[in-house]
Parts: C-alpha cells; sequence; structure tokens
C-alpha cells in the first residue's frame, strides 16, 4: 500500500514534487519489512544504518515492554535512573580506558552537536580559547547547524549557509595521495585548532569512501603531537558495520571524543551518546556554575531507549555477533567480486559488512537523474535500497540470510542496465 499526495506527512530527504509512491509499512520481522497487502521488501540499509541484529528483535523488544511498565521519562538534569547508569557503566568497560564519561542525547547529529561544544567548551575553561575545527573533505555529520558546518557543502545545505561557520578542510586521503592529506593536517594543526573531526575509516553519506586503517592512525598521531583534539563519528561506523564494533579499533585509535548512535539500541529506538576524557569532563567540573555544560534536550537518556540499549548490548555479551559479522562480510565480498569486472560499473568497494560499487554514468555525483530510477526498481523488485547519486550500497542487518543477500545482489546485476 502507497500513500498519495493527500498525506500531510513532510518526509525527509524526499522531493514530494517527483510524486514517487511511499509505501505504507505495517510490520517488520529480522530483515525484511511487509505492508498490509502482504508485499515484503528486503532492507538492504538497515533503514538508514540503524538496524544491527534485525528488526523486532525478541529481546530488545522484551527490554522496551517491560520497562514501559516500570518508567517512561524522567528529567535527567540533577536525576538519573538504573538503565542509564547501567548503560553508561557497560559502553565505558567496552571503550577504551582513557574514555571516562558519557554525555547522553538522543540522535547522531546531536551527538555531534555535543562533541563540538566539549571541545570548544574544553578549550574555554582551561583559559586557551580555541574556535577552528579541522574536517575532512566529503565528510556528513549531521543536519543541525553545527554539523552542517563540519560536514561538506553542497545543495543539500546551500539555503542555510548564512547560518553556517568556517571550518578547515583537509583533503580526503584517496588511494595514492594519503601523504597529501598527513601533510595537510600537519600544516592545519600548527594553527593550534580546538579540534579535528572525522568518521573513522569510511565516509557515509559521502559516497560511501574508504580510507586505510594507517592513515586513521596517522592522522591520531598528528593531532596528539600537536595538543588538538580528536573526534571520531562512529555513528555509522560503530557496531560493526565496518567489521569490527567500533573502526577505531582497527587502527588502535582512542579518540578524546566518541559519538554512537544508530545502532546503540540495535536501531530500535532513538538515542546517542558522546564519551569523552577525563580531562574534558574536568575541564567543565567545578563549583563555578559558570563552567556547568550547558546542553541538554527533553528526552536524554530516556529510560526506554536505555533499556533498549542495554539489551543490545546483552545481545553483544552474550551472542555470537561477531561471527555473524564476519560471515555477512564475506559473502558480501563474495557477491561484490562477480560483479568487480563488469564495466557499467566502476570502484567496488567493501569494508566490513558494508559494500558499494559506482554505475558509470554520465550524470555522476549526488544529485544524478539515475538514482530516483534506481530506488523505484529495486522498489519493484521487493528490495529496499537507497542509492547516493549514482553510487549503491548494501549495508543490511547482520541477521540477513543467504537466500536474502543473493536477491539484494541479483537485483543490483539487473539494474546494470538502467545506466
Amino acid at each position: 500500500m502507497n500513500l498519495d499526495h493527500r498525506s500531510p506527512v513532510w518526509h525527509p530527504f524526499t522531493q514530494h514534487g517527483l510524486g514517487e509512491p511511499i509505501p505504507l509499512i505495517d510490520r517488520a520481522r529480522g530483515a525484511r519489512l511487509y505492508d498490509s497487502d502482504g508485499n515484503s521488501w528486503i532492507d538492504a540499509i538497515s533503514s538508514w544504518w540503524v538496524t544491527t541484529h534485525g528488526h523486532a528483535h525478541p529481546q530488545i523488544m522484551a527490554a522496551i515492554r517491560a520497562q514501559t511498565e516500570k518508567l517512561d521519562q524522567l528529567i535527567f538534569a540533577g536525576w538519573t535512573h538504573e538503565p542509564a547508569e547501567s548503560l553508561a557503566a557497560e559502553l565505558i568497560r567496552i571503550t577504551p580506558a582513557p574514555l571516562t564519561r558519557v554525555f547522553f542525547s538522543d540522535s547522531g547529529s546531536t551527538s555531534v552537536e555535543v562533541a563540538l561544544k566539549m571541545a570548544l567548551g574544553y578549550w574555554f575553561n582551561i583559559g586557551e580559547p580555541r574556535s577552528r575545527i579541522l574536517v575532512l573533505d566529503h565528510s556528513y555529520h549531521g543536519d543541525t547547524i553545527g554539523t552542517m558546518s563540519v560536514g561538506e557543502r553542497g545543495v543539500y545545505n546551500r539555503a542555510w549557509q548564512p547560518l553556517l561557520f568556517d571550518v578547515d578542510s583537509i583533503p580526503f586521503p584517496h588511494d595514492g595521495k594519503e601523504q597529501v592529506t598527513l601533510d595537510a593536517l600537519e600544516a592545519a594543526c600548527l594553527q593550534k585548532p580546538a579540534a579535528f573531526i572525522v568518521e573513522p575509516l569510511i565516509l557515509g553519506a559521502g559516497g560511501m569512501l574508504i580510507y586505510p586503517a594507517w592513515v586513521l592512525a596517522e592522522m591520531r598521531a598528528i593531532c596528539a603531537a600537536h595538543g588538538v583534539l580528536f573526534i571520531a563519528d562512529e555513528v555509522m561506523t560503530g557496531w560493526g558495520r565496518t567489521g569490527t564494533r567500533f573502526a577505531c579499533d582497527q587502527a588502535g585509535v582512542i579518540p578524546d571524543i566518541v559519538c554512537l548512535s544508530k545502532g546503540l539500541t540495535g536501531g530500535a529506538m532513538p538515542l546517542a551518546v558522546t564519551l569523552c576524557s577525563e580531562a574534558i569532563f574536568q575541564a567543565h567540573y567545578s563549583p563555578d556554575r559558570a563552567k556547568t555544560f550547558y546542553h541538554s534536550s527533553s528526552y536524554t537518556a530516556n529510560p526506554i531507549a536505555c533499556a533498549a540499549a542495554n539489551a543490545n548490548l546483552a545481545i553483544w555479551r552474550d551472542e555470537p555477533v561477531q561471527q555473524r559479522i564476519d560471515a555477512l562480510a564475506d559473502a558480501q565480498a563474495a557477491h561484490l567480486a562477480m560483479l568487480a569486472t563488469d564495466p557499467r560499473i566502476a570502484n567496488p568497494r567493501r569494508l566490513g559488512t558494508i559494500a558499494a560499487l559506482d554505475l558509470v554514468v554520465a550524470d555522476a555525483g549526488y544529485l544524478s537523474a539515475l538514482a530516483p530510477r534506481l530506488t523505484a526498481f529495486y522498489r519493484d523488485r521487493g528490495v529496499l535500497l537507497r542509492p547516493l547519486g549514482n553510487s549503491v550500497y548494501v549495508m543490511p542487518p547482520y541477521c540477513t540470510g543467504a537466500d536474502e543477500l543473493a536477491e539484494i545482489w541479483a537485483a543490483i546485476a539487473a539494474s546494470l542496465d538502467i545506466a
């Protein structure tokens, strides 16, 4: 069943003027979505990269139901509750020792906003105000004003350019040009910026651009040598997508600040956290109320969302999640290899469970006319894929079966003629 133009809902990243059908989903289970007419779609992008173990995971759903009977919401300014305390303690346990503090928010964008404010607050409170932020070309960190400021500038944020603050951009470390990136970062760090923010190992919305772990490690080392705070935006890359629980693990990198969301609750509830080092917390710790970290939202650390996150962490702790990730990564590699030599595609690439390729077309880029045609083609074949311009990527839940993955890649292979 599809909604028509009479619906009052204004959908994100959707041009309603194109008149494209909008399926009305009734339920979901595992890797599949269903409408009330019995049609189904394989969720090949984890519903915008959030669903990890599969939709409606029984353990997470049970935790949510149980929490609704105990505590639904609580002001988190000066009050606390057990789900948040347990979650924070477990997050500290599974992340590197220098990360000692957990600040809750409710989306990837807000977790990055928090990180930026933490960084600037740190320098301000220690009496060395710094305000410049370094970013990597082609990055995406969210759609709030601050996160748009540290992301790539383009058609998707040009209307708000007057509101965005200036940043210094570091070139993306393309294959063979990694040293250019490192030299540019070194030069920029000499100007004493506040922080450098990166998506570790892979840039998501920027086109699934992948760079090696050694570059991430070198970028971290340069920042450390110059006293520049290093912010890792693991909103998309965290929770196994890149093959390890966190992308930074592959480079042996410990950020000063790390942002987590999306898979934090297994994709079941909106929740985010920003973890930081003790030094950043201590810069705000004072009997002086003026040094308070002034940031919050009404639903900070919502108990139901925290309960979902605790259930997700229990799944990671008690079930063979890494083995599922490894198996999915191997299967993705095999399917990608079968298309890799097709002249209609370019730059086949994979990192962990994420696989991507570019269709060879004249109008490449985010606004490629090919994208809506591909989306419709996949939708009609029972697959939810949402190309980034002429770049097609597959990022399914870890429960996706071999037959379902074969269906996804069969649809991609069939779509090559469209280009």
